[in-house]
């Protein structure tokens, strides 16, 4: 990693392009968004939009979640990866949290859920607009990172880590917006790096000039 980059510096136009910009899954509150981060675990958030339309119908909170039994949820997320664990999991939250207001705001508190891992509790407390206790880094992040020069290797803990300590926690959301830079212009093949605002600093596309 090149000492020369000055990286709380060189993230602010990341920072800036990305600010304020929801998290693809199309929630409504903080309970469709802790059911729908727990669905979207390997699985596409535009598959996620579809099926919670008809899963908030029947149940529209926590309290109508926790009265459910995994083979009823089943039914209403069988489209969606994983479902039997999920279906399992999702009704013991609700059955331990039992209602919205309950809902934890705290990294500790929402990963001792089950489903919920540490990416998944960042983007929990990211839309929610609690102050961040980690960085999100999903499978976009795990390829933008090292392609940047922040981070190295492939492991979301480690790259968590290292952009921890390189970036001050007010500028933790580069998670995020890495992650946008991901889905928009840093793609698995032909990353559109001509108009990416990265460019200057990338060490994927300063490489390949």
């Amino acid at each position: 990693m090149p000492a020369k980059v000055n990286w709380p510096e060189v993230i602010k136009p990341l920072l800036k392009k990305y600010k304020a910009k929801q998290h693809p899954l199309e929630y409504k509150n903080i309970y469709q968004l802790v059911v729908m981060v727990v669905l979207s675990a390997q699985d596409s958030d535009k598959n996620i939009n579809k099926v919670a339309i008809e899963l908030f119908k029947n149940f529209p909170d926590m309290k109508a979640l926790s009265n459910a039994t995994p083979d009823i949820l089943a039914k209403y997320i069988s489209g969606v990866r994983n479902f039997g664990n999920k279906a399992k999991w999702l009704t013991e939250i609700a059955q331990t949290v039992k209602t919205d207001a309950n809902i934890p705001q705290t990294l500790e508190e929402l990963t001792a859920l089950p489903g919920i891992g540490r990416k998944s509790a960042n983007v929990i407390l990211r839309e929610s607009g609690k102050e961040p206790e980690g960085v999100i880094v999903d499978l976009h992040v795990v390829r933008v990172a090292p392609r940047l020069g922040i981070a190295t290797g492939a492991d979301p803990k480690k790259i968590e880590k290292q952009i921890m300590d390189i970036l001050p926690q007010k500028e933790w959301d580069a998670g995020m917006a890495m992650s946008f830079l991901g889905r928009e212009i840093c793609r698995p093949t032909n990353p559109k790096c001509d108009v990416c605002v990265m460019n200057t600093v990338c060490e994927y596309y300063n490489a390949g000039k």
